[in-house]
């Protein structure tokens, strides 16, 4: 990314901070800290967290022993703590800084399908990378032609009390590659209240299939703010599961895959079941921009307690 597109980047991001999302319940930042609170050390092995750690994890889909993986990424709050890049020939499994480092071209791929001023919380992510110069989250790649059957495992974890977490992930199938990829989202027993704002851009080359599953598992008083866009080429097929079962505060999302390849296929699946005075609001959109582009939204959602769910969807 040369340097005026960076400086418009960040410029768009600070006339954006305090944008209300135009759909979910709003959420004051300023309640919440992106700094780090404790020294968090690395891991050289997943299997090191301790046993309550782990079994949280293994509720979202994390393997710590990493059985059937092809690839580990664990972020707690701010810090990557752990990641394993060594098990598929198939697969880059990479912290965001580490893979900025090593492929400068990985900048051109950065806010792209997700606009820096799309809301205050993508806003706040864009202006905390400029502030701080660090980029958290996780770079998964497929290499050209390989189709890894195993899943790459990433989670985002949050283990201090009133932290705002931010990530900002990239994943990028090349061209007539798989990828297989699961996410687990979860916070430590002890949270009352924290706040996780997590950007992904996907991206997938020709002939390329990207399969993306989501687990949440949050505290109650958690405020969640995903913000994904996936662009879609000549061939491709991105499917997205997402599964929430547990009680939330609020989580908002809507997800926009750009199907601008011809033959190009996303579909979207959730899950959600409401508890307590959870408030979910959880959509997908899928823009059908070149011929042949197909689309499908599924959505099972049950309500108990005084919780509230929105499903949205949108085809076009």
């Amino acid at each position: 990314m040369d340097v005026l597109s960076v400086r418009n980047v960040y410029s768009d991001a600070e006339k954006a901070k305090d944008k209300k999302a135009p759909i979910g319940a709003d959420v004051t930042i300023e309640n919440f800290t992106d700094e780090a609170v404790n020294a968090i050390d690395l891991l050289d092995d997943l299997d090191d967290v301790d046993k309550k750690t782990k079994n949280t994890l293994l509720k979202v889909g994390v393997d710590t022993e990493e059985n059937n993986r092809s690839g580990s990424f664990l972020q707690i709050d701010q810090s990557n703590v752990f990641t394993n890049n060594s098990i598929s020939d198939s697969i880059e499994v990479m912290g965001m800084e580490v893979a900025l480092d090593k492929y400068k071209w990985l900048e051109d791929y950065l806010w792209k399908v997700v606009k820096p001023d799309a809301d205050k919380y993508t806003a706040k992510t864009a202006l905390r990378e400029q502030e701080t110069g660090v980029t958290s989250g996780y770079f998964v790649r497929s290499l050209p032609g390989t189709k890894e059957v195993m899943p790459v495992q990433a989670c985002m974890f949050i283990g201090d009390e009133a932290v705002m977490q931010t990530a900002h992930n990239v994943i990028i199938a090349e061209e007539n590659s798989e990828l297989h990829l699961i996410t687990g989202c979860a916070t430590g027993d002890d949270i009352a209240s924290a706040m996780h704002v997590g950007v992904s851009e996907m991206y997938l080359k020709p002939g390329s299939k990207i399969t993306f599953t989501m687990v949440h598992n949050w505290a109650e008083q958690v405020e969640v703010r995903p913000r994904t866009g996936v662009k879609l080429m000549d061939d491709s097929t991105y499917i997205n599961n997402y599964i929430l079962t547990s009680p939330v505060s609020t989580i908002q999302s809507y997800p926009t895959a750009y199907c601008d390849g011809k033959n190009s296929r996303a579909i979207f699946q959730s899950i959600q079941g409401g508890k307590k005075d959870s408030i979910i609001d959880v959509g997908s959109r899928v823009l059908l921009n070149a011929p042949n582009a197909r689309g499908e939204v599924i959505s099972r959602a049950v309500s108990q307690d005084e919780s509230k769910i929105y499903s949205r969807g949108h085809l076009s």
